[in-house]
């Protein structure tokens, strides 16, 4: 059985406020995450997550590196730092599931609102440290 394989994008503005998607299907409890998605046949990685923050929040975006990997027995996820260079907020997730995008200061976003649990303290470490 193969790996379910995805890209996640990290993104810090000037004002060291995260790039961040609020989503859920109108039945669940809405988290926020980082934009993400699922790698489609033919794309790389790096690929997967240009179109993923395009379709989910309107930016385009160039990769800068990869930042590290999470794996597990089920799914393998590459996170990318990436820098902004053009587009414009909008909402137009084609899965329907983008409720809002947001630049938000991750210190500010409570623990139990993180899709992502496993996240929180690199996000939170990643965005005092880096300067865009």
């Amino acid at each position: 059985m193969s790996k379910w394989k995805g890209a996640a994008a990290v993104c810090v503005n000037e004002k060291q406020e995260l790039l961040m998607i609020y989503q859920g299907l109108p039945h669940e409890v809405k988290m926020w995450s980082v934009p993400s998605g699922g790698v489609e046949e033919g794309e790389t990685f790096e690929d997967c997550c240009v179109r993923e923050v395009y379709e989910e929040t309107g930016y385009h975006v160039n990769v800068v590196d990869e930042l590290f990997v999470k794996e597990s027995d089920l799914a393998v996820v590459k996170y990318f730092r990436v820098k902004v260079t053009g587009g414009e907020k909008t909402l137009h997730d084609p899965d329907g599931l983008v409720q809002k995008v947001e630049w938000r200061d991750v210190e500010l976003v409570p623990d139990e609102d993180f899709q992502y649990k496993e996240d929180i303290e690199f996000l939170r470490n990643y965005a005092k440290e880096i300067v865009t």
